[in-house]
């Protein structure tokens, strides 16, 4: 550790600290445009100066020196830096001055009005009146996608932007062009950014040059009720905040979470809202002669209760949706076990996942942080890049730091960073695990490896045994202790809550393709579907389906009886992330019309039918759900999995069926029922369908 003073006050911090990051260690602010802590040092805005004790008679930029740079005093003093002496107001005046000559003064009618940094920081650190009276600069707007509005005129060139999708998106399609007064960041090509995470660029825009444009003009920061939450679009579980006005959800930010997401969001997560407002199921709905028609609740209840009423409950069934909470899934596990029923399934995939093999089966054990500490990475049949934008980042971020080469088993594609592709099947993963090959003799040395094993791979008929092998990878000898490398990807927000709760076939249940033949055969009569519109409706011949969402989508197109239920920002919830992080959602708007929270509806429903659930709020259902799964009462805490568990995985595995890996992703933006209503998202998939069109070409 060095020692240095700041303003006075002794801190001792790492030599490699930047002045910046000493004067916040000792509690003093530092302004800034161009530096952020995950991107790196540009030094373009000049904004952050200090003036240095014994240093050069001008003032320092904070933070492109390091304390290690600093010279001690005459007797080994430590090395002072001031933050507010006179030079120092003085020189950022000065530069607050030179940052405002060309921005325009639009204010008023700017998106970013009300938390915009140069708006605080020129209140703070500049000066009332600017000496310069020349025209001011104007540059051209440029078109860089539907989701990311430019207004380049008030741009200050701190490359944030750039450094932002260069580095951590991993696209190198921003820049800055020509110099001085014609420096202006373009798209070069002047075309669509391809990043699933283009949209984190509003946030690291310090002026109104790149905002929202879905927001745009929609509303105000202070006329938004800010609501913390969480994001169901995949399951990492990125930390959110909800802004609403009166019933509708006006936009989705990121929140900081360094375990989970840091403080990036995909474009999906962010620009999805405006699917929670249309499509959407308002009202009970019962078909008639073949078609919908509105109903009462009670009328609808009737209608489900003469169906089930005598049935025998192995002819009952259900399925539950990717974007189901805990509580949805725990409520309709509770009246199927009251109908008598073992089929209920989770996995509208038919993953091959189960939870009597223990938790380490089927979460992604080294957790995402621990991405930062492998040595080796494999990824056998997923796309984390379409799959789970975020944790695709940490793992470039991974790979930036050097030292780690990562390895691909399935379909080739684009991943932002460099790998090696192995081959697009079983017969690539049991070479691996032989320890044949280059990279299969990497992973044999590796001491912190990672495998991930997407969807894809364990959907198919060889999903099992996939999975036994990936464990015997990640369990070999020579790892380091402690370290459980098996990491399974999910795909849906519901998944490992609804396994940690049971939500499988019990004792002779069917699963859910079991499910969706034995219905289009005539042997299920009724089946619920909770959000599940992933399934091929088409194939349920005749069965009574009861569908419990929120959107006009697959399920309530094929539906006998619909019953309306409340969008994630609608209700409370729990939720589980790939790894097993238990996180709370927590409601910002309301439900339109009739619609009702899905436990809530299963609990009347459960009355009508005679099997009333033992609980009649949300308190005492979490109460029953904590008491019957304690780790499920655990905010942001992850159950530590057993390696036992893994090892005994490991031990079946066997000989693979020849398979090929395809990404069950195949379109980013059109995953669930809530972005397929989307604008947005409809817009961003045909772009992106004619950009690879064009890339083919």
């Amino acid at each position: 550790m060095a020692k240095i003073i700041v303003d006075g006050i002794e801190v001792d911090v790492p030599p490699d600290y930047t002045l910046l990051q000493a004067a916040e260690a000792a509690g003093a602010e530092v302004p800034r445009f161009c530096f952020h802590e995950r991107l790196s040092i540009a030094g373009n805005c000049r904004m952050c100066l200090v003036e240095v004790k014994g240093g050069p008679p001008k003032p320092q930029a904070s933070c492109a020196m390091n304390v290690r740079d600093l010279r001690p005093g005459p007797n080994g003093e430590p090395p002072v830096m001031f933050t507010k002496s006179p030079m120092v107001k003085k020189a950022r005046e000065g530069v607050m001055e030179f940052l405002l000559i060309n921005h325009p003064l639009d204010c008023p009618i700017c998106d970013q009005g009300g938390e915009c940094d140069l708006q605080d920081q020129a209140m703070a650190y500049g000066v009332d009146k600017n000496r310069f009276a020349e025209n001011k600069r104007a540059v051209e707007d440029k078109y860089i996608g539907p989701l990311v509005k430019t207004s380049m005129n008030r741009c200050i060139h701190c490359t944030r932007c750039v450094r932002f999708t260069t580095e951590v998106a991993g696209i190198s399609e921003m820049g800055l062009i020509g110099r001085g007064e014609d420096a202006e960041i373009t798209t070069y090509l002047e075309r669509a950014l391809t990043s699933e995470l283009q949209g984190n660029v509003i946030d690291l825009c310090p002026v109104g040059a790149l905002t929202s444009k879905p927001y745009a003009f929609h509303a105000r920061p202070w006329e938004l009720v800010k609501t913390e939450s969480i994001d169901v679009m995949d399951a990492v579980g990125s930390n959110i905040r909800v802004d609403v006005r009166g019933r509708e959800v006006m936009r989705i930010l990121p929140r900081l979470n360094e375990a989970v997401n840091e403080e990036w969001i995909s474009d999906k997560t962010r620009f999805v809202w405006d699917g929670l407002r249309t499509q959407r199921l308002d009202r009970p709905y019962v078909r008639t002669g073949g078609k919908l028609r509105p109903a009462s609740w009670s009328e609808a209840f009737a209608v489900i209760a003469a169906k089930v009423k005598g049935l025998d409950g192995k002819r009952i069934g259900a399925i539950g949706g990717d974007l189901a909470s805990v509580e949805d899934l725990f409520a309709l596990k509770g009246l199927m076990a009251g109908l008598g029923s073992p089929n209920l399934d989770v996995r509208q995939d038919g993953a091959a996942l189960d939870p009597a093999a223990g938790r380490a089966g089927y979460v992604f054990n080294p957790t995402i942080a621990g991405i930062e500490q492998a040595d080796a990475i494999l990824i056998v049949g997923a796309n984390p890049r379409r799959e789970a934008s975020v944790l695709n980042a940490r793992i470039r971020k991974r790979w930036r730091a050097g030292g780690m080469k990562v390895g691909v088993i399935g379909e080739q594609v684009d991943l932002t960073y460099p790998h090696d592709y192995l081959g697009a099947g079983t017969e690539t993963l049991a070479d691996i695990a032989a320890g044949k090959g280059a990279f299969g003799e990497l992973l044999a040395k590796a001491k912190r490896p990672i495998v991930i094993v997407g969807q894809a791979a364990l959907a198919g008929e060889a999903g099992a045994a996939v999975l036994a092998t990936a464990a015997s990878i990640a369990s070999a000898p020579g790892r380091d202790e402690g370290w459980n490398g098996l990491a399974v990807l999910h795909t849906a927000a519901s998944r490992v809550g609804g396994l940690d709760i049971g939500f499988v076939p019990g004792e002779g249940g069917l699963d859910t393709r079991a499910m969706v033949k034995a219905a289009g055969e005539g042997a299920l009569d009724v089946l619920f579907l909770l959000g599940a519109d992933e399934i091929d409706t088409e194939a349920l011949g005749s069965a009574f389906v009861v569908y419990v969402g929120t959107h006009g989508d697959n399920g309530a197109h094929r539906a006998d009886v619909i019953l309306p239920a409340a969008a994630y920002t609608e209700k409370s919830g729990t939720y589980v992330n790939t790894e097993g992080r238990v996180q709370f959602a927590n409601r910002a708007a309301f439900p339109p019309g009739d619609a009702r929270e899905d436990w809530a509806v299963f609990r009347a429903l459960s009355d009508v039918l005679g099997k009333r659930l033992p609980f009649d709020s949300l308190g005492e259902l979490r109460r029953a759900l904590y008491a019957a799964y304690p780790h499920l009462a655990k905010a942001d805490h992850v159950e530590p999995a057993g390696l036992a568990d893994v090892q005994a995985l490991a031990s079946k595995a066997g000989s693979l069926p020849s398979v090929t890996f395809a990404s069950v992703v195949a379109d980013f933006y059109l995953t669930n029922p809530i972005a397929r209503a989307s604008a947005v998202m409809a817009e961003c998939s045909a772009l992106a369908a004619g950009q690879v069109a064009a890339a083919a070409e």
